[in-house]
């Protein structure tokens, strides 16, 4: 009997399209020395900040730039704290070429903000490891609607509700993470992860009933436990919104 060859290569894989979740970092500078440097202090006091994540490097910042950007040392940079530099986007012709002599894809530019509402979804995803990443502020308010979840969300679990506020009905554990494009609000214990605004709403806030978090993010200005809770907001009724750079957190009245 022939062996079809070509008929075995049509069908041992698939080509399909995929969406692929990853970091971005928005360059500001070309000066790679300190971008180590602030690179390092940012994640200083969170050793397991990243975790291997995929990362896309946004050059539309420094897109004018008229000196070169050391992208072996940018990378390089990236790669000491776990990530894994895989494209770049928004730069010019030359800094695009010169990160493509690295292996670095070129990815599509962000696109422009549209008028219509976005698409609300919700995620519950498991994994052993939880970490708050810094949110590009590029993408529209999140438009009108609300998810609410009403079980309680176990270390581990995520939550994400795109495009719209989420409210949280039961205990947000230790080493749980909920996410939302606009406000958070959890009616119990909140000791896990929040991140609220996080396409860059720096009008989102976060409320709980009993605000004793492991961290708290809103448009990408974070705290941790590192730094602990004033008496008067931990462990009670209160909310957390951004002033300018500075997360403000105060008792609910």
């Amino acid at each position: 009997m022939a062996f079809d060859t070509a008929a075995q290569a049509r069908t041992s894989f698939d080509l399909k399209s995929a969406s692929l979740p990853v970091v971005a970092v928005v360059l500001k500078t070309t000066d790679a020395a300190q971008f180590a440097a602030d690179l390092a202090e940012r994640v200083a006091d969170d050793p397991g900040f990243f975790d291997n994540d995929p990362v896309l490097i946004d050059l539309a910042p420094v897109r004018e730039a008229p000196e070169p950007i050391d992208f072996a040392a940018i990378t390089g940079a990236l790669r000491r704290h776990s990530t894994l530099p895989v494209a770049v986007r928004g730069g010019s012709a030359a800094q695009m070429a010169a990160a493509r002599t690295l292996g670095l894809a070129a990815a599509p530019d962000a696109p422009p903000a549209r008028a219509e509402a976005p698409t609300r979804e919700v995620r519950e995803v498991v994994r052993e490891v939880v970490h708050e990443v810094e949110v590009v502020r590029e993408v529209p308010m999140p438009g009108p609607g609300t998810v609410v979840v009403d079980k309680p969300l176990r270390s581990g679990q995520q939550v994400y509700a795109r495009g719209a506020d989420l409210v949280v009905m039961a205990v947000v554990s230790f080493g749980a993470e909920v996410i939302a494009d606009g406000n958070i609000h959890v009616y119990a214990p909140l000791r896990g992860r929040a991140i609220a605004g996080a396409r860059g709403n720096t009008e989102a806030r976060i409320f709980s009933t009993c605000l004793e978090p492991q961290l708290v993010s809103i448009a990408g200005i974070y705290r941790t436990t590192e730094t602990e809770l004033p008496a008067a907001v931990r462990g009670k009724p209160a909310q957390v919104r951004l002033d300018g750079e500075k997360l403000i957190i105060e008792p609910l009245a």
